[in-house]
């Protein structure tokens, strides 16, 4: 689909699966001659096109600590769909942006990157999304990883899918979960990316390749008498702030600590043993659960057992890396493993691969650790 917009900007609204969007893609620069080429992309997306061994360099230890194992699992089950459908429609994912690129290389056409960077986007979300929006996302991702079935792939919308870029897609779907986070989600990246594409005719002529679901959003602004836009300001993230998971996160240590005295002052020292022995086994237990459905190797589930009633009281580590680093050990990730990375299709595939498995025990871990203390601390209350 082709929009003109004024004498300078082209929009072409492509599939990102689609032989025929990489055919449009090429008779329109033959076509329009332009003086620049944007794409929807950022650096980060650019690079996971054409960098396929970068992972190859990614320290196993940042991959384990912070929210970088939850956003690497995400990019890489979203990617597996985009391939698996590549597959269906036999072209690469993402063909239609790389041949554009290809095409203004050829002809020696300025290329502009002109999407905010996936991370950027994903960061305002978080930090606008409420505790219930969070946990219900973590939730509905763990459970589509754990559940994900080769049979239920056969039911996806492929014709919807046709109709945007797998991002757009995502972000849809992220935006259903949590919709207060609609505006980060969609409508700014619309803006960020009209507003680079109209920065970009400074240098002449331009045209833009855009996922379809982006094409009317984008087209909108752009038709705007004075697009007035702040990059800097939608690139902004906000400071961290003291939110409701951090404040819960120091309440437990403190709600068990007075468990604990109030049962020692009204039932006695036996009763605080045993209130220590259920506080271990159920949080231990419930941690331990999740590094085995991850098929963590068993010292790692055992790290996860032990590891889980302690961390649980200390809000600046987690379980699941403690875990992380054991199975990391045990069965550290060769070069071999982040290569396939990029070629993971199946659920066998998640399995077999060292370095999402390992992603998994620490992603896994710390779910039943959280689930283990939402349990335990209400049964300790109920003892006394």
């Amino acid at each position: 689909m082709q929009v003109k917009i004024g004498d300078k900007i082209i929009l072409i609204g492509t599939a990102h699966i689609s032989k025929d969007s990489v055919e449009e893609v090429k008779q329109a620069i033959e076509k329009y001659k332009p003086d620049v080429v944007a794409v929807e992309l950022c650096q980060r997306r650019y690079d996971s096109l054409t960098k396929k061994d970068k992972w190859e360099n990614t320290p196993v230890t940042s991959l384990i600590r912070s929210n970088n194992a939850y956003l690497m699992l995400a990019q890489t089950f979203l990617g597996s769909i985009q391939r698996r459908l590549g597959k269906e429609f036999g072209v690469e994912p993402g063909s239609e942006m790389i041949t554009a690129m290809e095409e203004a290389k050829r002809h020696k056409i300025k290329i502009e990157l002109v999407d905010r960077d996936i991370s950027v986007t994903l960061k305002r979300a978080w930090k606008k999304m409420g505790f219930r929006e969070k946990f219900r996302l973590i939730w509905e991702f763990l459970k589509a990883i754990v559940g994900y079935d080769e049979e239920e792939f056969e039911e996806i919308d492929l014709k919807k899918l046709m109709d945007q870029d797998l991002i757009s897609s995502m972000l849809e779907e992220f935006g259903k979960i949590a919709p207060s986070v609609t505006t980060v989600l969609i409508h700014e990246r619309d803006e960020y990316i009209a507003k680079k594409i109209k920065d970009a005719t400074e240098n002449g002529t331009v045209l833009a390749v855009v996922g379809a679901g982006h094409l009317k959003g984008i087209e909108e602004h752009l038709k705007k008498k004075n697009l007035d836009v702040d990059l800097k300001l939608l690139e902004y993230i906000p400071e961290k702030r003291f939110s409701v998971l951090k404040i819960i996160g120091y309440m437990i240590p403190v709600a068990f600590v007075a468990l604990i005295v109030y049962g020692f002052l009204t039932k006695g020292l036996e009763s605080v043993a045993n209130m220590f022995l259920y506080w271990f086994l159920i949080n231990g237990t419930f941690s331990a659960i999740g590094a085995a459905i991850a098929r963590g190797h068993i010292f790692s589930i055992l790290t996860a057992f032990v590891a889980a009633p302690i961390t649980s009281l200390n809000p600046a580590i987690a379980a699941g890396w403690v875990a992380g680093y054991v199975e990391a050990k045990i069965r550290p990730p060769v070069v071999k493993d982040f290569h396939n990375i990029s070629k993971i299709e199946s659920l066998r595939d998640f399995w077999k691969n060292r370095v999402i498995r390992l992603l998994l025990v620490v992603a896994l871990a710390n779910v039943g650790s959280m689930i283990g203390t939402v349990v335990a601390i209400p049964y300790l209350a109920s003892l006394l």
